[in-house]
């Protein structure tokens, strides 16, 4: 028996056992089985775990997408964690070519997955307080956002949690230094129902303050003399 002659609910079920390559390699083979390929019951799960595969046309966003997530955990991104002051022109270079391409990407799941009931980022370090807005507001349906060492989230996305999260259940904000107890105090007020988690966040020494730098410079004084 050869594997076209399966019927629809088989294929698809067949499909969702391959990972996303294999898939659109499979898919190359005949019409059937692009057809296949491209249904949209197919897609209601997706994990990226670089940079690069988000550009691949190797899956289908829409709004059967349930469950996404992007995890990075190159070297690289301690790169992109680095506050912007401290890169040398090597690394704001490479930062550059890659800045956009997590928000990018959010931004078309916010137009195309209104259907999206969680959303995973880890190591993005450029993903913003807006896009993540963004996505609350097209996504209301949203009811688990996880972010871990996405060092440009701060207080903002905290507030539009309180805004436009009715649906969230589960906040995780991990590692995210630029986020405040003040503002994880604002959520646990506003949001009772929310599983609040926010690991190191508001101990860890946030960017962009007056004084930063002065106060990391007296802090290594501090430790030559001892």
């Amino acid at each position: 028996m050869h594997i076209t002659q399966l019927n629809r609910e088989c294929l698809l079920h067949l499909f969702s056992f391959l990972d996303k390559n294999s898939r659109k390699n499979l898919a190359k083979t005949c019409h059937k089985l692009l057809e296949v390929f491209q249904d949209p019951l197919l897609w209601s799960l997706l994990n990226f775990h670089s940079l690069v595969e988000l550009k691949k046309d190797n899956f289908l966003l829409g709004p059967a997408l349930k469950h996404l997530s992007i995890c990075w955990y190159s070297e690289r991104v301690k790169v992109c964690n680095t506050e912007d002051w401290m890169k040398n022109s090597f690394q704001k270079e490479f930062c550059k070519k890659h800045e956009n391409t997590v928000s990018d990407f959010l931004l078309d799941v916010c137009n195309r997955c209104p259907n999206l009931l969680s959303l995973t980022l880890s190591g993005c370090g450029h993903v913003t307080d807006d896009c993540i807005l963004q996505l609350l507001k097209k996504c209301p349906n949203l009811k688990s956002l996880q972010l871990e060492n996405c060092v440009r989230i701060t207080d903002r996305t905290l507030e539009a949690v309180t805004l436009h999260g009715a649906s969230l259940r589960t906040l995780h904000v991990d590692f995210c230094r630029n986020v405040t107890q003040a503002g994880l105090d604002r959520v646990r007020e506003k949001c009772p129902s929310v599983m609040l988690r926010a690991d190191r966040s508001a101990n860890m020494i946030p960017d962009s303050k007056p004084g930063k730098k002065l106060m990391l410079e007296k802090a290594s004084r501090k430790l030559v003399q001892l």
